[in-house]
């Protein structure tokens, strides 16, 4: 016997062997479905008995294989059904004849057999025959399994009458010798009736009834023989009939403790050997087994496991069987069937470590040559084997071995696809599966150099398949999973043949299902390029969303009464960590940050990375990117365009790396770290572009509030030059902007400036509004750059009240005197420098504009934009005062302001007041001006806390006091400059020049002094006329402009006569007389409230007077400040009447 049946068992040797064959041209596929049908009957119960004949089908079964069946009689063909196809009469004879010729090759050892023909129809078919079933077509055929029971006990009444026939002990007989085929050239001349050869014959025949027994379905009686076979043939040294005694010892105790069989086909045999003494009255359960059909009692269970094997016992006697087999070389057949066997029944034993020894022999035990496809069955069995004792590499190598030897050069038609097939059962054996998501849990499982070979067989297999799409799927697979084992060449040589595959069939994120319905998954490159971080990002600041406050909402509290709950704050911590705190907008273009790097020895180029999304209509905008070589952690920014509003969830990203489609979810990257993934989507605004007349600035401003200025823009101009900032507000979205207010603020800066920076009307703009996409308004705003225009050094001479007058001078020509500019005499050391006033010195001023607009969906949800305009302006010194002072006037409501103005830039300049003539200074020169101005009524302003609440203390009280009053004193100078040569001017400011003794000499006194001399107002240079001997009315007259009464007061007129040499005469009693008293006395005056006084002078001679009024010392004009007792100066000028001549 040269063909092993790998399938063999110990529950085997007691069935009959049915061989089940074609006769002529059947179709395959009706030939197997009716053979289907034969083999679901392989235990049936015997009619009249309580035993059970089990039956073993074979489609194919090699005749040399029969000739062993006197050996094991489970080894022999003893039924024969054949199929054909016979659609006409006169195919009859021809197709009878083959059955006879097909029964011929089985003839000796057949019990019985039956010839089942389909589609001969007619008088043949009508005939009544016991070995031949005719049915119309193999559809119409309800009764094959009711033909097969019945040939079935044909079969047992011959096995019957030959166990029967066998088992009868006829002592004038002469027992024939059984022989195996191999041993009948060794037996011949030898003497047939010695007592050795008679003991042979015996043990021999009583082997050969046991195995008759078993196959009758008589467990007990086999094991009777079976024992006293091997005593007889072990007295004798008949080894190989003593092995198989054994090994039928051996299959009859397996029956018995293991009913359910050892073949691993769960439910292929019901359960034997259980309580017996549970079957009642006729019923018996099938596959009981009993002596001469009676029923079993206890006495029969107590012999039965007197003469069956413990479990243990089987393993010993099939190692003893194993060992006799193997002293006979053509009993290698034999030796590697109980082997097997052997494994089955220790793996249900689940004693591996001696299950694998058995194995071992098995592998080691030489047959024949034998042909590729027996070698491919012998280690595909082995594999089996050792999956079933738990041996999975083992098992895997097996089946590998069995998968290359499909595609064995010797094969002239490689089986590929077999040869795919088995290398995929492999898989589980070396810790591989075809689902990347188990390689991305914790470490990695088995060896991966072995890993990576059959990776490798398994894309030649697909390859040689013609399978490119399994090739691409494999390849991926190989790379992703190994790529920290494959070193810098096989990373490049797996990615050329991947790039290579996939030039022809490009991979995707598809299943892939192969002819057996096994699904590969997709593969995506989650390592080309490794993602360690995902950041959503959240918009440019002039693009964020924010929400409009509203009172409402402001007091809202949180959902817990509690200030503090730990559940709480886990909570919020998770649903932070999922929900990001700002928002998208429709329609615009948001982006998400991904750190990478390549991990690949050369340069890996990335294409079609873009996001995956879920929750919002989104428009991912594909990237291209290329990462040298190692590079380390590389950020890269995915963009795309949410279509809708709602909660949009980034899940991952997706890319083309080497031909291959990968969806990379964030899921299936367990070491990314995120912000969060879920962003809220608002509805579509506006967007707003704006730009400048100006030119970009190089400075950028960086405000306290840590916001963005998204254009920054710069001019110079000079200290009190005014420019206009013309500013294009476009609308470069897809929403109408229908809201703008602007606000502005003033950033880093340390001056002090004065007067308003920047101003606008917005309503001029406003009236373009509501602006649609891709329309422009303009917005002016006013540049006023006034800093301070004083200057601590002093480049004149000291003109303050050292008897110096300018009287003599008029008053529209100011007094001027000229100085060399120190600004052109340089200093050796820069120390000394830093102590005399740059006057070159640029400051700078920074402000930013903020433009607040809304429109569209968004507006009507709440939701508004910033826009920040940063505003760079350098200020270039123009003026400089760097002396102020006053000196008295003639009147006492004017004052002569004294100012020394520098012109500290490099071009000439001219500088002008209100009523004066313009003053031309050269670059570096340095002119006193005098401005003849009226005294200021400063009452107006706060005097107290109690009246400017508004301000922190009395200090700052004071500052704002003193601004007030320079801005109107400045309002009143009208002081401007110009520079001719660059066409530029600007006015020039005194509000931080002017101290507190300035002020208080511009300043109105409360108390107003009027003094009337014949109705004519004295004051200034007016010189009143009047003539000698007429009484001239004197009227004073006294305004309350202070906040309280005052008063009573008493003043004295004394005239007196100026010489203009410093003499002063005040004897004119004689030219000089009152009409009444020379003294008045004035009640008090309520506030706002006036007093007039009346008297009379009356001049004895001409000449010119004046008039001095003094006050009386007395308590309440010591209260008042002496400069609220400013009388005008009084002339008069006394003439002779005029005479009239008499003609």
């Amino acid at each position: 016997m040269s063909v092993p049946d790998y399938m063999q068992c110990a529950e085997d040797h007691q069935t009959l062997l049915v061989v089940v064959q074609p006769i002529g041209i059947v179709p395959e596929e009706s030939f197997f479905r009716i053979y289907k049908r034969i083999s679901a009957v392989s235990q049936v119960n015997v009619r009249d008995s309580q035993r059970v004949l089990y039956i073993r089908y074979r489609h194919h079964y090699p005749p040399e294989n029969n000739e062993w069946g006197d050996f094991q009689t489970h080894r022999k063909v003893v039924g024969l059904i054949t199929i054909t196809d016979c659609s006409s009469a006169k195919d009859w004879p021809q197709t009878f004849e083959k059955f006879h010729l097909q029964k011929e090759m089985y003839g000796s050892t057949l019990y019985d057999s039956r010839l089942f023909v389909f589609g001969l129809q007619g008088e043949i078919a009508e005939q009544p025959r016991t070995d031949v079933a005719f049915y119309p077509s193999y559809d119409e055929c309800e009764t094959v399994e009711k033909r097969i029971e019945d040939f079935i006990e044909s079969l047992f009444i011959v096995l019957e009458s030959k166990r029967l026939d066998r088992a009868t002990d006829k002592s004038g007989d002469k027992i024939p010798l059984l022989c195996v085929p191999f041993e009948k050239k060794d037996f011949v001349g030898l003497d047939t009736d010695s007592r050795h050869y008679k003991k042979r014959c015996q043990g021999r025949m009583r082997k050969h009834v046991g195995d008759l027994c078993l196959q009758a379905g008589m467990l007990q009686d086999s094991l009777v023989h079976y024992h006293m076979a091997v005593e007889l043939l072990r007295s004798v040294n008949d080894f190989l009939w003593l092995g198989a005694a054994l090994e039928g010892l051996c299959s009859a105790s397996v029956i018995y403790h293991y009913p359910g069989g050892t073949g691993g086909k769960v439910g292929s045999r019901r359960a034997q050997g259980g309580s017996l003494s549970a079957e009642a009255g006729n019923r018996h359960r099938p596959g009981a087994l009993t002596s001469n059909g009676i029923n079993a009692d206890t006495s029969s269970e107590i012999g039965r496991a007197k003469n069956c094997l413990s479990p243990e016992d089987i393993i010993d006697k099939y190692k003893e069987a194993i060992s006799y087999y193997g002293k006979y070389k053509n009993a290698g057949v034999i030796e590697l069937e109980a082997c097997v066997k052997a494994v089955r029944v220790l793996a249900i034993q689940k004693r591996s470590m001696e299950a694998s020894e058995f194995l071992q022999n098995a592998v080691y035990i030489n047959l024949r040559q034998l042909s590729e496809e027996e070698k491919i069955q012998r280690y595909s069995i082995l594999s089996e084997l050792y999956e079933r004792i738990g041996f999975h590499r083992k098992s895997a190598f097996f089946k590998r071995i069995a998968a290359m030897q499909c595609a064995a050069p010797s094969i002239p038609e490689p089986g590929w696809r077999a040869c795919y097939k088995l290398l995929l059962e492999t898989l589980p054996g070396y810790s591989l599966s075809l689902d990347p998501k188990d390689f991305s849990k914790g470490t990695h499982r088995g060896w991966a150099a072995v890993q990576m070979r059959l990776l490798h067989e398994l894309v030649y297999a697909s390859r040689r398949m013609g399978n490119p799409a399994l090739c691409v799927r494999h390849l991926s697979f190989l790379l992703q999973t190994m790529l920290d084992f494959l070193s810098d060449q096989e990373k490049k040589d797996v990615t050329q043949s991947l790039e290579s595959y996939t030039a022809k069939c490009p991979g995707t994120m598809e299943f892939i299902t192969l002819p057996d319905g096994l699904k590969l998954p997709p593969v995506p490159f989650t390592k080309l390029p490794i993602v360690r971080s995902v950041k959503l990002l959240n918009l440019p600041t002039s693009l964020r969303p924010h929400k409009m406050k509203s009172l409402l909402g402001q007091n809202v509290s949180t959902k817990s009464p509690f200030i503090y709950s730990p559940i709480i704050a886990h909570s919020r911590g998770e649903e932070r960590n999922k929900k990001i705190d700002f928002q998208w907008v429709q329609g615009d273009v948001c982006e998400v940050q991904l750190m990478v790097y390549n991990p690949m020895p050369f340069e890996l180029r990335v294409e079609n990375m873009g996001l995956l999304t879920t929750g919002v209509e989104f428009e991912s905008l594909p990237a291209a990117l290329s990462l040298p070589a190692e590079s380390g952690l590389y950020p890269v920014t995915l963009v795309g365009v949410p279509q809708t509003t709602g909660q949009i969830t980034v899940n991952g990203y997706h890319t083309s790396v080497f031909g291959v489609f990968s969806d990379c979810l964030l899921d299936n990257l367990p070491g990314v770290k995120t912000n969060g993934c879920t962003v809220e989507v608002i509805p579509a605004l506006p967007r707003l572009q704006i730009s400048t007349s100006l030119p970009r600035s190089a400075h950028t401003l960086q405000p306290s509030s840590g916001d963005e200025i998204s254009t920054n823009v710069s001019v110079q101009l000079y200290n009190g030059e005014t420019q206009q900032l013309i500013i294009k507000l476009e609308n470069i979205g897809t929403e109408p902007l229908e809201k703008l207010e602007v606000t502005a603020k003033t950033v880093n800066t340390k001056e002090k400036l004065y007067g308003d920076f920047l101003s606008w009307k917005l309503e001029d703009t406003l009236s373009q509004f509501p602006l649609k996409p891709g329309k422009i308004a303009t917005f002016t705003v006013n540049i006023k750059v006034k800093l301070d225009f004083s200057c601590q050094e002093n480049l004149l001479q000291d003109l303050s009240d050292d008897g110096i007058s300018v009287s003599g001078l008029p008053l529209s020509s100011p007094f001027r005197q000229v100085v060399k500019p120190r600004v052109e005499t340089k200093p050796i050391n820069p120390q000394e420098s830093s102590k005399v006033g740059d006057f070159s010195h640029v400051k700078t001023l920074e402000a930013i504009l903020n433009f607040k607009y809304s429109g569209g969906p968004g507006h009507v949800e709440g939701y508004y934009r910033n826009l920040s305009l940063g505003l760079h302006v350098e200020v270039e010194p123009s003026v400089f005062f760097t002396r102020v002072s006053t000196l008295p006037a003639t009147s006492t409501r004017q004052c002569h302001l004294l100012l020394d103005v520098f012109n500290s830039t490099e071009h000439e300049l001219t500088i002008s007041a209100r009523n004066n003539e313009d003053l031309i200074l050269h670059a570096g020169e340095c002119q006193r001006m005098a401005i003849q101005v009226d005294k200021f009524n400063f009452e107006s302003f706060p005097e107290s806390p109690a009246d400017g609440t508004q301000f922190a203390n009395a200090k700052q009280l004071e500052e704002e006091r003193q601004q007030a009053k320079g801005l109107e004193i400045n309002s009143k100078l009208d002081i401007c400059w110009k520079i001719p040569s660059l066409k530029r001017e600007g006015e020039a400011s005194v509000e931080g020049v002017l101290n507190q003794l300035v002020l208080e000499h511009l300043q109105l006194a409360p108390l107003q002094w009027d003094i009337l001399i014949d109705g004519k107002l004295c004051d200034c240079d007016i010189v009143v006329d009047c003539k000698v001997g007429d009484p001239i009315p004197l009227e004073v007259k006294l305004t309350n402009w202070s906040k309280h009464s005052v008063g009573p007061f008493a003043l004295t007129v004394t005239p007196y006569q100026d010489y203009q040499n410093g003499v002063h005469n005040y004897e004119l009693q004689d030219a000089i007389t009152f009409v009444g008293s020379n003294t008045f006395y004035i009640d008090s005056v309520k506030p706002t409230k006036d007093s007039v006084y009346f008297g009379a002078l009356l001049f004895l001679y001409t000449g010119d007077f004046y008039l001095n009024i003094k006050f009386h010392e007395d308590n309440c004009s010591r209260e008042l400040p002496l400069s609220w007792f400013c009388l005008p100066s009084v002339h008069i000028r006394a003439m002779e009447p005029m005479v009239q001549t008499k003609l």
